[in-house]
């Protein structure tokens, strides 16, 4: 039975294991309150555990004997998830903005549409500008090849090319992501 009631640690299939959990007959314990680590029957280890009201952890199964500390399991968790979640929350979230052009897109629309572009790659946005071709315009690809990698010019200080443009059926795109700052 643990300090604070039994089976309070269901074992999790990805944990570490927890005060009666522990398998072995001999562990080496460390903690804050343990001045230099030793080798204890579990019995010794978990009763200095529950003289300090806190539990012992396996961290280091695989070690012989295997390690375990003497912490607040609870809190353990409780950091383990704040950690996970500041890690998730400093993660770069990228988003996909799509910009569509014509094949005879004259120049205002395109430094409109560029403007944009600059924008969202400010941000950190990648773009994907595309030209779709209506009918017979799938004639004119190489026009719109020459848009494509006119904007991807006009963009270089903001953003780079991933790959050239490439057609897809009626659609000849490119994507550009941002530059990363230092």
């Amino acid at each position: 039975m643990g300090p604070k009631g039994p089976n309070r640690f269901q074992k999790e299939d990805d944990g570490p294991r927890v005060n009666e959990q522990i398998r072995a007959s001999l562990v080496r314990v460390v903690g804050d309150n343990i001045d230099e680590p030793k080798v204890y029957h579990l019995s010794e280890a978990l009763k200095m555990a529950q003289q300090q009201e806190l539990d012992l952890v396996e961290i280091a199964p695989n070690a012989d004997p295997p390690v375990c500390k003497i912490i607040d399991y609870q809190k353990y968790l409780y950091q383990q998830k704040k950690k996970a979640k500041e890690m998730k929350a400093n993660a770069a979230k990228t988003e996909i903005k799509e910009l569509r052009f014509g094949p005879n897109t004259d120049e205002h629309d395109f430094q409109f549409k560029l403007n944009h572009a600059k924008n969202f790659l400010k941000e950190g946005n990648k773009v994907k500008a595309f030209v779709f071709f209506k009918g017979r315009s799938i004639l004119f690809s190489e026009q719109g090849e020459k848009l494509l990698l006119r904007f991807a010019v006009e963009l270089e200080e903001y953003g780079k090319a991933e790959k050239m443009p490439l057609l897809e059926g009626k659609r000849m795109s490119m994507i550009i992501a941002p530059i990363k700052k230092k």
